[in-house]
C-alpha cells in the first residue's frame, strides 16, 4: 500500500489532521512543538460515491472502499538537514513515504504557539522546502561521488546518473525542488533511484479556522504553490474534522450542514492525495460485495487482476469490462450487456479508472 506523509512546521495542525483523516485519536496533538516524535500510521478510506450508487445495481449490502496509508511525521524546524530539532528523524521518515502532504497554518490563534512568530504561510512552506532541498544536495554530493568512480570504467548506466545528478544540484542549488525538474520520461524513471526528498509529489494543505472557506492566507498559498512548486492546494478544517471523529456519518454531515459548512475538506484533500499517487479504482460488484480495488495509472489487466490474486495474474485469459458511466446509464448488469456495453480485452488492456470489470483465468 502506498503511503502519503503529513508535513509541516510544529503546531500547524498535522497530528490533528491526521486525527481526522483516519478518524481516530490515534496522535496526540498538543499546543508545544515536537509533540509527535514516532510516526502515526492509519489507513484511511478514500471517499468514492460510485460505490453506493453501485449498492444495488450489484443488490448487495456489503462495500468495499480503496485505502491509503497516512503517515504523521514529526514537525520540522530551520536546520533539519543539520540535525536541529528531530531533523534526522524527520527526514528519516519523508524517504520512507511515495507522496507528501505538507500541512500549511492559514489561522490565526493567539493560544496557540506558532514556532517562527506570526502567521505567514508562505515562508512556512519555504522554510521547509528549503530543509528538503539542502538534505537533497547532501545526498546529490554523495552520489555524484560513487558515480563519477564508475563513469570513469565507462559505465553507461553511471555516466547517465552524473549528468542527471549535475542537473539536479544546479537546479536545486537555485532553491527549486527536484519535483519541478523538466525531465524527460527516462529521466524520470532514473530520478526515482536517487530517492530525494525533494522529488516526491506534494500537495499543500491550507487549515483554515471553523467556519472559513478561504482567507487572504489561502489564497496566496494557491498563487505560491502553483507558480513556484507546480502543485496544487486543499483548504481543510483540520480542527472542526477532527471533532467529528465520535460522531456517525448521519450525524457529521447534520452538524456540519448546522455550521453552514458542506464539508470540511478532508474528503477533498484524501482524493486529491490518492490521484497525487498516481492511483486510481477499478470495481468488481456482485451479491458478496461492490469493491474498489486500487491500482497504479497505466497497469494493464492482468496486474490489476494479480492485485486481487496472483492467480488471477498468472493464470489471466480475459477480462470482461464495462464502464462505471455505462452500467449506471444501462441500471442493470443485464441491460449494460444487451446494449452492447460489455468488452473482452486482453493483456495489453490499460484498465481505466471506474472500470467494473470480471476477470477470467485458468485456476
Amino acid at each position: 500500500m502506498l503511503r502519503a506523509g503529513i508535513v509541516g512546521l510544529p503546531n500547524v495542525g498535522k497530528s490533528t489532521l491526521f486525527n481526522a483523516l483516519t478518524r481516530t485519536r490515534k496522535a496526540q496533538a498538543e499546543n508545544y512543538p515536537f509533540c509527535t516524535i514516532d510516526p502515526n500510521i492509519g489507513v484511511v478510506e478514500v471517499p468514492d460515491e460510485r460505490l453506493a450508487i453501485l449498492k444495488p445495481i450489484a443488490k448487495t449490502e456489503k462495500l468495499v472502499p480503496a485505502a491509503i496509508e497516512i503517515v504523521d511525521i514529526a514537525g520540522l524546524v530551520a536546520g533539519a538537514n543539520r540535525g536541529e530539532g528531530l531533523g534526522n528523524k524527520f527526514l528519516g521518515n519523508i524517504r520512507e513515504v511515495d507522496a507528501i502532504i505538507h500541512v500549511v497554518r492559514c489561522f490565526e490563534d493567539g493560544d496557540i504557539i506558532h514556532s517562527s512568530g506570526g502567521i505567514d504561510p508562505i515562508r512556512d512552506i519555504e522554510i521547509v522546502n528549503t530543509e528538503l532541498i539542502l538534505a537533497d544536495l547532501q545526498s546529490i554530493e554523495n552520489q555524484l561521488n560513487k558515480n563519477i568512480k564508475k563513469s570513469r570504467a565507462n559505465d553507461a548506466e553511471a555516466i547517465r546518473a552524473v549528468e542527471l545528478l549535475q542537473h539536479l544540484e544546479e537546479h536545486l542549488n537555485g532553491g527549486n525542488p527536484a519535483n519541478t525538474l523538466e525531465m524527460g520520461d527516462e529521466e524520470k524513471l532514473l530520478l526515482k533511484s536517487f530517492n530525494l526528498l525533494s522529488s516526491k509529489p506534494v500537495i499543500y494543505a491550507c487549515n483554515v479556522a471553523e467556519g472559513e472557506i478561504s482567507n487572504i492566507f489561502t489564497e496566496r498559498v494557491a498563487v505560491h504553490v502553483r507558480s513556484m512548486h507546480h502543485a496544487e492546494c486543499c483548504i481543510i478544517c483540520a480542527q472542526l474534522e477532527s471533532d467529528l471523529v465520535d460522531f456517525s456519518a448521519e450525524e457529521a454531515r447534520t452538524y456540519l450542514l448546522d455550521l453552514g459548512v458542506k464539508d470540511s475538506g478532508v474528503s477533498d484533500l484524501i482524493g486529491a492525495t490518492y490521484r497525487l499517487l498516481g492511483l486510481a479504482s477499478y470495481f468488481t460488484a456482485g451479491e458478496m460485495e461492490v469493491h474498489a480495488w486500487t491500482f497504479k495509472v497505466g497497469m494493464k489487466a492482468p496486474q490489476c487482476a494479480g492485485i486481487i490474486h496472483g492467480d488471477f495474474e498468472r493464470g489471466f485469459i480475459k477480462a470482461e469490462v464495462v464502464s462505471y458511466e455505462d452500467l449506471v446509464a444501462a441500471g442493470s448488469f443485464v441491460a449494460a450487456k444487451e446494449a452492447g456495453k460489455y468488452r473482452l480485452e486482453g493483456k495489453e488492456y490499460e484498465v481505466r479508472d471506474g472500470d467494473v470489470i470480471i476477470f477470467r483465468f485458468n485456476g
